[in-house]
């Protein structure tokens, strides 16, 4: 697992308390592929209103799924929550049609930066403003909001998307996330890609985002580090299930993590790749 362990992270992005009240929650969810195929085993986490949580897992250990299974975009790969409960504003969401959970106010963001190439900057956030029904006067200030959010696309707003840098084009897909007003928005992965200045952007612009705009925000990212950097609450993710939970510190200072994913030993040191392969195949965790 690559990460950035010397990116610079603003010390004090994440500093709001953790909330009590959840906007969702995620009981003992299981999801199959045409069927039969089990990706999510009794997978259960939850994402209190105004908080941004981590959820961190090497790949294929059913991240993106699991932020599919959430927004219903899963349904377009013949996959399904079969057993369990996902609860956003505390309705039941799970197998529901995705236009329907924009409008309730949970948002995916993809990973891969798709944009739609041959439109400008601000088309792409008009296009995203669709399933809402904006009027022109809100659809005004819904742009507005994501120039004072990424001042870069207001610069661009004319510039077909296509031609953007690969980190002005997250902006954009962030920024379409927005268009809808999300009170809970599910990142995928941000900062694949790009380069360590340029994650340190997007991530304080996460921040920003669930700081000024209260909104909630589940996380998933391989760069565990910069993540928690920004996170109140994490969880672990492998193989298709939860195995561990806590604080950003909790899981900063957890000497499985730092060495699993950081690369990090006990005594501070960094580990060669062939330390931590040999440690992954005895991870504790996992038992």
């Amino acid at each position: 697992m690559q990460a950035i362990v010397n990116q610079p992270v603003a010390p004090s992005i994440a500093t709001v308390a953790a909330p009590a009240a959840s906007i969702l929650a995620i009981n003992n969810v299981e999801v199959r592929y045409q069927g039969s195929i089990l990706v999510l085993k009794n997978v259960s986490l939850n994402v209190g209103e105004g908080e941004i949580v981590a959820l961190l897992g090497s790949n294929g250990a059913g991240k993106t799924t699991t932020l599919k299974s959430i927004s219903s975009l899963i349904q377009s790969e013949e996959g399904r929550v079969t057993e369990g409960q996902i609860l956003f504003l505390g309705q039941q969401i799970q197998n529901q049609d995705p236009v329907s959970t924009v409008r309730r106010g949970l948002v995916q963001v993809m990973e891969g930066r798709r944009v739609l190439e041959h439109m400008s900057v601000e088309q792409n956030l008009i296009v995203a403003s669709a399933p809402i029904k904006a009027s022109r006067a809100q659809l005004r200030q819904a742009i507005d909001a994501v120039y004072e959010i990424f001042p870069m696309l207001g610069t661009f707003r004319d510039r077909q998307s296509g031609y953007l840098s690969g980190g002005q084009q997250q902006m954009l897909v962030i920024g379409r996330g927005l268009m809808a007003k999300p009170k809970l928005l599910l990142l995928d992965e941000p900062s694949l890609g790009l380069s360590p200045l340029l994650v340190w952007t997007i991530f304080e612009s996460i921040a920003r985002i669930n700081r000024e705009l209260r909104t909630s925000i589940l996380l998933v990212e391989q760069n565990a580090k910069v993540a928690l950097g920004v996170s109140h609450r994490g969880y672990v993710l492998e193989n298709g299930r939860i195995v561990m939970e806590g604080t950003r510190d909790e899981l900063l200072n957890n000497e499985d993590l730092k060495e699993f994913y950081l690369g990090i030993s006990a005594s501070g040191k960094r580990r060669n790749f062939r330390d931590i392969k040999q440690y992954r195949r005895r991870r504790r965790w996992l038992g």
